[in-house]
């Protein structure tokens, strides 16, 4: 994660020892299962388990699953490669709110297959990582509201897309990025 660009001085992690990895199975377009890895916060592990075994329970297709630093710690290219993520403390040269409030910096936000479930960039008031899927008719991969995704995360206290423009990947506790109390079993 050091050498990917992924933590430096203005990073609030900046040691892996409040991140764990969470490995799990997922269900791929094409019907197989693999293994994946989330890199997240420590109070959100148990969380993002039991809500990625829920998307495995319902065959969920997920393309891949990935930590950032397989991308070099880019967010586009992790992106384009509708790729399913968690942490990065993104570089100030890619997309991100301030790396303190960012709950992508703090390993408490998620991505679900960016390229299916795209969000409105500003910079150049385009759809990203594409507008292919920016229509919300339902379809494999996609995040709907009231679907199994959102349920899964909203049932868990997780909150989505709390910005200002559509984010239908992006699921996260909260912004700017706060503590998770989980103490469910």
């Amino acid at each position: 994660m050091v050498a990917a660009g992924m933590v430096y001085d203005a990073c609030p992690v900046r040691s892996r020892d409040v991140l764990r990895r969470v490995v799990v199975n997922h269900h791929k377009y094409d019907g197989t299962v693999a293994r994946g890895v989330l890199v997240v916060n420590a109070d959100v592990a148990r969380s993002v388990a039991r809500i990625m075994t829920r998307l495995f329970d319902a065959e969920f297709p997920i393309r891949r699953m990935e930590p950032v630093e397989a991308y070099d710690g880019d967010t586009l290219r992790s992106l384009q490669a509708d790729n399913t993520s968690a942490f990065n403390c993104r570089r100030p040269d890619q997309i991100n709110a301030p790396p303190t409030a960012s709950p992508h910096a703090n390993g408490r936000a998620i991505d679900i297959n960016p390229r299916r479930n795209p969000w409105m960039d500003l910079r150049c008031e385009c759809w990203s990582p594409s507008a292919r899927f920016a229509d919300r008719t339902p379809g494999p991969g996609k995040v709907l509201e009231g679907g199994v995704v959102w349920k899964a995360f909203i049932d868990e206290g997780w909150v989505w897309q709390n910005i200002d423009v559509p984010d239908y990947m992006h699921f996260d506790t909260g912004y700017p990025s706060r503590p998770f109390d989980d103490t469910a079993d």
